[in-house]
């Protein structure tokens, strides 16, 4: 964990090094002023040298200012290295999140990832910035207080010694027991910011079925969740302070009562007393940043972990060294394949979602499949851009196994339009350019033609340059699809798929769309999962699907003989349109 998060120092490692450094000369400055206390005490007060306080003075306050131009000048590096530490952990987690592969994505939840992003980096980049001026500033404060306490007097120094010992083992065991309950405090987290997420990204629903009350009570279970963790957490922290407080108390009082019994037997002067009284308070202090600095990494640390986890995670998806950079054609093959999500939670159990599926798709045919809820439609098209890999068989594109293609010109080639639409806050020409960041006006106009959305984009006052809110939620779903599909083509895909992403449009629309297909793009390999027969009732070949295995394969007039499944949908979607037309 600590080598993958130091990999991140980066450009900051300057600005790191010279933190602790300041640190240390302030530490010396602040050192230095106990003597010169008690020289003013012992030599200057006690004999009535009123030459030799002013000068002693004067010291004082020139070795206090260059302390304050130390510390300042530690605080302002410390900050610039914490800050563009944590900046380089974000970039570090965003960078690699970009390259996971959709089994990487699963293993994932989306809250965690943005606790991640967020909480646990905060967590870090804090206790980076206390680590390079408290790991500097405590330790020495601590060693030089001793050894100028031992040169004082080496009988006393015991006294600080034992206390030291004390809160060491007082720490140990408050960090062991304390390190786990923030592992598990952060997983609430996540399930804390999940709540949130879903309920504002599903506002509307829960205010068409008024259930406010309900997820108000969801989410203060789960801030209850992580106050009861914090609270474990803190009182076990808590012990911290009482044990600080009865070593420094016990230091100050032995101090108080030996130091008096030797000055009165003249072996320790007054002013050596009062710089003893001033090194112990510097070495408690020096303890008490010690124990901030444990707590505050324990729990870094378990931020740390799952920050860690994140980085080194690797996809599970990789080019071959000599992968090819061509698609030849939009050929589609699926050679006994089997497909298997891979499981990440103990106790899972593995099922084939895909089972033996084998057919072929010419170049420039246009496919459709039908099936039930659940019959793994969606799993089988995101495995010919390869989002997974095959668990068995094999796919290939335009003759070649989608394993031998580079991932980046395999992906090019095949525009897919997913069953959640997804568009971007930007306008609609932002949104269109993700199909091609060069496209013309006249391209994306006509791309917008096909997909049947030029003529409600231009109803709109700004035409193209409307603004897309997040999650074009100030478009209807129908709007969506059309615009998500316009992107899609101007990919100029050699495999275009479709998954379920006509139905929120009128059938008349989703006709004129198809029809634009056949005539605009007839090279062009169509695969078109739908619910509705007449979605692909014209396509050259109809694969049915049911529990995860081809039940059927044929056109439309084939599969109405040869297919029982096929049939029985077709018949109650026209029955139902019949009965619709009578009313």
């Amino acid at each position: 964990m600590l080598k993958t998060l130091l990999a991140e120092v980066k450009e900051y490692k300057r600005d790191s090094i010279l933190a602790p450094v300041f640190i240390t000369l302030e530490v010396i400055m602040e050192i230095i002023i106990p003597v010169m206390m008690a020289s003013i005490i012992d030599n200057g007060v006690e004999k009535g040298n009123i030459r030799h306080v002013c000068i002693m003075g004067l010291c004082m306050i020139a070795v206090a200012m260059l302390s304050l131009t130390f510390g300042a000048m530690s605080g302002k590096v410390a900050a610039r290295a914490s800050t563009g530490f944590a900046k380089n952990i974000r970039n570090a987690m965003f960078k690699n999140i970009q390259n996971y592969s959709f089994a990487n994505i699963d293993k994932y939840s989306t809250a965690g990832l943005v606790t991640r992003l967020t909480t646990d980096v905060t967590n870090v980049q804090n206790s980076y910035q206390m680590v390079i001026r408290m790991c500097a500033r405590a330790p020495f404060m601590l060693i030089f207080a001793m050894i100028m306490a031992f040169l004082i007097n080496a009988r006393l120094a015991f006294i600080f010694l034992g206390a030291i010992v004390f809160l060491g083992v007082v720490l140990f065991i408050i960090i062991s027991n304390a390190h786990p309950i923030f592992l598990t405090v952060f997983r609430k987290y996540d399930d804390l910011n999940a709540s949130v997420q879903e309920n504002i990204n599903a506002i509307r629903v829960v205010k068409a079925y008024v259930r406010e009350d309900y997820e108000i009570s969801k989410f203060k279970k789960a801030c209850t969740n992580v106050y009861c963790m914090f609270v474990k957490a803190e009182k076990i922290l808590i012990c911290n302070t009482p044990a600080m407080q009865f070593a420094m108390y016990s230091c100050i009082l032995l101090l108080s009562w030996f130091g008096a019994k030797m000055i009165v037997g003249g072996s320790l002067t007054t002013g050596q007393l009062m710089s003893l009284f001033s090194y112990v308070m510097n070495i408690l202090m020096s303890l008490m940043m010690i124990s901030m600095m444990f707590v505050m990494i324990t729990m870094s640390k378990a931020s740390g972990d799952r920050i860690a986890e994140v980085i080194n995670e690797k996809s599970d998806l990789t080019n071959k060294e000599d992968s090819m950079k061509v698609v030849k054609d939009g050929s589609i093959e699926f050679d006994d394949v089997s497909f298997t999500y891979k499981k990440h939670d103990e106790g899972e159990e593995e099922s084939n979602v895909l089972r033996n599926i084998n057919f072929k798709i010419q170049s420039g045919q246009t496919v459709g499949i039908i099936g039930g809820t659940g019959s793994a439609k969606s799993s089988l098209v995101q495995l010919i851009p390869r989002l997974y890999d095959v668990t068995a068989g094999k796919v290939l594109v335009g003759g070649v196994d989608v394993r031998d293609y580079d991932m980046e010109a395999l992906r090019d080639e095949v525009a897919m339009v997913l069953q959640n639409n997804v568009l971007f806050s930007g306008t609609i020409k932002e949104n269109l350019r993700w199909g091609d960041k060069q496209a013309t006006e006249d391209q994306m106009i006509h791309a917008c033609k096909l997909a049947q959305a030029d003529e409600f984009i231009r109803q709109f006052p700004n035409g193209y340059d409307t603004f897309i809110e997040q999650g074009g939620s100030n478009v209807s779903g129908g709007q969506k699809q059309r615009l998500c599909i316009a992107r899609a083509l101007l990919k100029k895909p050699k495999i275009l798929i479709l998954d379920d992403s006509t139905s929120a449009v009128d059938t008349r629309t989703d006709t004129l769309i198809r029809k634009a297909f056949k005539e605009e793009i007839p090279n062009t390999t169509k695969i078109i999962i739908a619910q509705r027969i007449t979605s692909v009732q014209d396509a050259d070949q109809i694969i049915v699907l049911n529990e995860g295995a081809i039940s059927d394969i044929g056109t439309h007039e084939e599969l109405l003989v040869s297919s029982d499944i096929y049939r029985d949908v077709y018949e109650s979607q026209t029955k139902g349109a019949d009965q619709n037309g009578s009313k």
